[in-house]
């Protein structure tokens, strides 16, 4: 199990268009093991709800453990990833 602490800086003001009600934007460290050739685990997550906000400055604990069943991460590269989803208006 791995907690860690990251600084996470990201302009997402270009997402928001006139369509754009909010976006949910979140973080997942990713890794292969034998059985699978990509694991994500997510580590934090947040609603943008407008424009305004969607300059992301943040230093972030994770919000969520990094946990694999067994020893498969042990040794293994992770690269962590940011992911948004653009929810609409309509």
């Amino acid at each position: 199990q791995v907690t860690l602490t990251f600084s996470l800086s990201a302009n997402l003001e270009s997402l928001f268009t006139w369509n754009t009600k909010q976006v949910f934007a979140f973080v997942t460290a990713e890794y292969e093991t034998a059985k699978n050739s990509l694991n994500q685990v997510s580590l934090w997550d947040s609603i943008i709800p407008d424009k305004d906000q969607a300059n992301v400055q943040v230093e972030v604990k994770s919000k969520y453990p990094l946990i694999d069943q067994g020893t498969s991460l042990r040794g293994k590269k992770v690269q962590l990833v940011l992911h948004w989803h653009i929810m609409p208006n309509a």
